[in-house]
């Protein structure tokens, strides 16, 4: 199954100058945790909603002042309309990530695929294998850093 039969297309996209509470408003508006981050029509970077809670939670600055080029993350993974679910399960178990941008000819986005979508499409009669999923789900929840103890005030 190609990923170009699963993408969620045209996605709400920002620039790296779009302020972080701007975000926030196209995420919330767009009901998604991602939003592609482009310049010149060319896809630069992404900046999830996690990405955005971290900043707002550890710096010290109004979320009008902060921008997304200063909070997005790299590198930047992304996948073709016509690459297979396997082959993007696997970046998505290598790097330990929930969503793609679909990139078009020239960096062009033309879509995000997410675990959502691939989830959708497994199981038994469906066309992707649901232990690819389990396997590829497993590796994204799996920590992959120690988690620090926090004491409660």
């Amino acid at each position: 199954m190609k990923i170009s039969e699963l993408m969620t297309p045209d996605p709400i996209t920002c620039l790296p100058a779009t302020n972080v509470a701007q975000a926030a408003a196209l995420m919330l508006q767009g009901d998604c945790g991602i939003l592609p981050v482009v310049e010149n029509g060319k896809i630069r970077g992404v900046v999830t909603d996690r990405d955005l809670f971290i900043a707002l939670g550890t710096r010290d600055q109004r979320p009008s002042t902060m921008t997304v080029g200063d909070v997005m993350r790299g590198p930047l993974y992304t996948c073709g309309p016509d690459d297979d679910v396997e082959a993007v399960l696997e970046v998505m178990k290598e790097h330990a990530i929930r969503r793609l941008p679909v990139e078009g000819f020239g960096g062009t986005v033309l879509g995000i695929v997410s675990m959502n979508d691939i989830v959708r499409s497994a199981g038994a009669y469906k066309p992707v294998r649901g232990q690819e999923v389990i396997e590829t789900l497993q590796s994204i929840c799996a920590h992959h850093r120690p988690a620090p103890r926090i004491a409660a005030a």
